[in-house]
Formats: C-alpha cells, sequence, structure tokens
C-alpha cells in the first residue's frame, strides 16, 4: 500500500530545501492563520519560548490537516528570544536594523519546531534550539550587511540566512545548523521515515 501523501504546511525556502535534500518527495501548501494572533496570546499566557514555537507549528500543521484528512501534513516554526523577549519578522528594513543592533555582540536563541498531523491526529511533535552569538559590530558593517542581504531582513526571524550573508554576522553558533534553518531536521526524518517516507 502506498504512503499518505507528504504535505509541508510552510512556505519557508530553506524547509523546503532541506526535506528535498534528504530525498523526500511532498507537495507545499502554507497553513492560512493568523500567527500574530496565537503569540500574542500565549505571550499573555507568560508561555515558555520552546512552548510557543511547538504551538505554532502544531496550529499550522492542524490548520492544513483539516483540509487534506488522509495525508502526513508536517508544521513548522521558529521563533527568536532574545532579552526576554520573542522577536518577529521585521515589518520594515529600519525595524530589522535595530534588531541587529540589538542582538550584535550578544547572543540570542532559535528555537526551531515542528509537528505532524494527519487528520485530527497530532503524529509527532518536537522542538530544537541554537545559540547565535554575534559579533560586535560597528554600523558602517551592519549598513553594508543589509546592503548584501536581499530580502533576508524582512523575510527571517533575525534578520538574517545563514546559508548566505547572514554568516558574516556572526562569531559562533552553538547547536544544530537544520535547527537554524528551521527544523529540527534529523527527529523528523526519523519518524517520517517510520511512516514510508525517506529512505
Amino acid at each position: 500500500m502506498a504512503a499518505a501523501r507528504l504535505i509541508l504546511a510552510s512556505g519557508s525556502k530553506a524547509r523546503a530545501d532541506m526535506l528535498r535534500g534528504a530525498g523526500l518527495a511532498f507537495d507545499i501548501v502554507p497553513a492560512d492563520i493568523d500567527e500574530q494572533k496565537l503569540l500574542h496570546e500565549m505571550l499573555q499566557q507568560n508561555k515558555k519560548p520552546e512552548t510557543i514555537a511547538v504551538a505554532l507549528s502544531r496550529a499550522k500543521a492542524q490548520h492544513v490537516a483539516q483540509q487534506n484528512r488522509n495525508d502526513y501534513v508536517i508544521g513548522a516554526d521558529q521563533v527568536l528570544w532574545f532579552g526576554d523577549r520573542i522577536y518577529s519578522k521585521a515589518k520594515t528594513v529600519a525595524e530589522a536594523r535595530r534588531n541587529l543592533q540589538d542582538f550584535r555582540g550578544k547572543t540570542h536563541r532559535l528555537i526551531s519546531a515542528a509537528c505532524v498531523a494527519c487528520g485530527n491526529e497530532i503524529l509527532w511533535e518536537g522542538a530544537a534550539h541554537a545559540d547565535m552569538m554575534m559579533r560586535k559590530f560597528d554600523d558602517a558593517f551592519l549598513d553594508g550587511y543589509i546592503a548584501q542581504a536581499g530580502d533576508a531582513p524582512l523575510k527571517t526571524v533575525g534578520g538574517y540566512e545563514l546559508e548566505s550573508a547572514g554568516k558574516m554576522l556572526f562569531e559562533k553558533v552553538e547547536g544544530d545548523y537544520f535547527t537554524v534553518l528551521g527544523l529540527p531536521l534529523m527527529p523528523l526524518l526519523e519518524f517520517l521515515k517510520g511512516l514510508g517516507h525517506g529512505g
């Protein structure tokens, strides 16, 4: 019997590239949920950052699974934790620049979570984190980075892509590389293998 279809409930190119690189075949159906509303509610309840990341990934997986009830749906989310605050994607380049000024010379944490759902059932969920130690750099260096970075300052929660120009910002990274890119990839692949997806 053929394995059920696999769906990624995320429009992230980095996540899709990771899964394709692992040999998986899947469709992409980005989840249409109000992330900011859910995030605000959880922050009001003083939820921990990892709990928030997992809950957001679960909400995305469940949303798409309700519309594709016989398929396996992967939801994913990433949160950035710094100075007792969760940062969201910047809405303007000026906001991204201010965030990067806050981060420089200090360490922030990226938490990536994923969830696999089928119909009404949550089959698996997990999270991992990476600690990102940013270099001390001046504003001229920062402006040079922003000029090189393309749309990364507005496309990613931290304002950088480690797989491209973003690596120039960092002194040290502690944690799994795939976590930085947006997935707890190894445990997710191990679970998907048990469902008949992957080698």
